[in-house]
């Protein structure tokens, strides 16, 4: 496979990610912008407070505090019905039990022990009486996890090039602005559904999932897109292991045209499996798809309004003659 190509579409904002060699894991894909006349969102801001983020691989961590204690270090886990608490740090604050609850990892499901936080302090805003599953620190990668559960009622901006993360209230309304790319969300069992998506033809739903670093897509969208013959085969396969433990080996193939609202994305890696996460937000039977950090670190800012059901994309921008390694690609070639 040879590299892709970049250009731009009529009314449509064109991404290219790079192709995997067939007989080499892929790595993440990287967004390349061809320089033109784009216009790019240069004020998409949410005036909340900015929380400074560590790059977990690809996983944005930010500080939270519990219970007045902290800041400590959790992923920021939009694919997560539940915040989760590292087993340790429950342990050390003497935080009291709560009843075991059912934790939808993405490689599996399995009933954990909680821990009752009285108030979870993300930003400017406390979450209370947080029913929060207790994971060993080691299997998360950090302190614990930030789900939906306590992002309801707010607007999440995840800045990919300062590393910052900005909590508000949603309540508090955020103007349209003409150079926004703006994707309208469904909200169900939570969790912000895109619908205008597509890969090839195909109508998919679309869920950003902040905690994986792969994009994964349900069985449903693999059968359909074969079944266009728009699916080349499979080439590699990756393992997931989820933070509940379980591991899975899923295999990988490349998509290759990908749509989100008027954001074009070509040759895209793709894990493929039904994992509990589909079912949790009623998507097992419907072509749908997780879209992981190896897709979002590729844009500037990312986002998420879970009052107004919104989501906003900002791409990254390349100076006119970008500097060797800027990842930038030169213009190109006359055809």
């Amino acid at each position: 496979m040879g590299p892709c190509c970049v250009f731009w579409l009529p009314g449509a904002l064109s991404l290219g990610l790079a192709q995997v060699p067939q007989h080499a894991p892929p790595s993440p894909s990287s967004v390349r912008i061809t320089p033109g006349e784009a216009q790019i969102d240069d004020t998409l801001d949410v005036a909340g407070d900015s929380i400074a983020a560590e790059q977990i691989d690809t996983r944005m961590a930010i500080g939270v505090t519990v219970d007045g204690h902290g800041p400590y270090r959790f992923v920021v886990d939009s694919g997560a019905d539940r915040s989760v608490i590292g087993a340790r740090l429950a342990r050390d604050l003497a935080l009291p039990a709560g009843e075991p609850v059912m934790l939808h990892g993405m490689a599996g499901s399995s009933r954990r022990e909680t821990a009752r936080i009285a108030r979870l302090g993300i930003g400017g805003g406390v979450v209370e009486d947080v029913a929060a599953p207790t994971i060993p620190e080691a299997a998360l990668g950090a302190r614990g996890l930030v789900g939906i559960d306590a992002l309801h009622g707010h607007r999440l901006m995840l800045d990919f090039e300062t590393n910052t993360v900005t909590v508000e209230d949603a309540r508090r309304p955020m103007p349209a602005r003409a150079d926004d790319i703006v994707v309208t969300a469904r909200r169900r069992g939570g969790q912000l559904i895109l619908t205008q998506a597509r890969a090839g033809s195909l109508g998919i739903r679309a869920v950003v999932d902040t905690g994986s670093q792969l994009t994964i897509g349900n069985l449903a969208l693999r059968d359909a897109l074969f079944r266009r013959g728009r699916l080349p085969p499979e080439t590699t396969s990756t393992t997931l292991v989820s933070v509940t433990g379980e591991t899975r080996v899923v295999p990988l193939a490349i998509v290759p045209e990908m749509r989100i609202g008027t954001i074009m994305m070509y040759n895209v890696v793709v894990g493929f499996a039904d994992l509990p996460p589909f079912a949790l937000f009623g998507l097992a039977d419907t072509p749908a798809m997780m879209l992981g950090t190896d897709l979002m670190g590729s844009f500037r800012r990312i986002s998420l309004d879970f009052g107004a059901k919104k989501v906003r994309f900002q791409l990254r921008r390349c100076p006119p003659a970008p500097a060797p390694g800027a990842g930038c690609p030169p213009a190109p070639a006359p055809r």
